[in-house]
């Protein structure tokens, strides 16, 4: 098994150059005009272009109501400042500035056209200072 991240962008190179920018990704390589694959990451990472929600044809409009989840993606990072600034200087939103937990820093941003991240950078054992059982 493995897991695939996708990314709903409308306007493909715009979001190719985001993502680059931001995270050092690279782009791999174009799925026709619709799709992206970018790498880097430990799992494939594709953007794809959708245009106010449509998924093709005009009757097929994907319905965010339903299909949009709380799944969000948190990228870890070794230094919360420096990604920050990086994510800021390529587009990105910073909705909320680093704040510290017991776990380590936790940044939320918005990538150009509102999908949410978070930076990440763990402090000491990470999650396993919160841990129980």
């Amino acid at each position: 098994m493995t897991v695939l991240i996708n990314i709903d962008v409308p306007d493909l190179d715009t979001g190719v150059a985001f993502y680059t920018r931001a995270f050092g990704l690279s782009d791999k390589r174009r799925l026709g005009g619709e799709a992206a694959e970018l790498e880097g990451w430990p799992v494939p990472c594709f953007l794809l272009a959708r245009d106010e929600g449509s998924i093709g044809a005009e009757d097929s409009r994907r319905n965010y109501v339903r299909h949009w989840t709380p799944v969000h993606l948190d990228i870890v990072v070794e230094d919360i400042e420096v990604a920050v600034a990086r994510a800021v200087r390529a587009g990105a939103e910073l909705e909320q500035k680093p704040r510290i937990a017991a776990w380590g820093k936790l940044a939320l941003l918005s990538d150009p056209f509102g999908n949410g991240f978070c930076l990440i950078e763990f402090l000491n054992r990470g999650y396993d200072e919160i841990a129980t059982g």
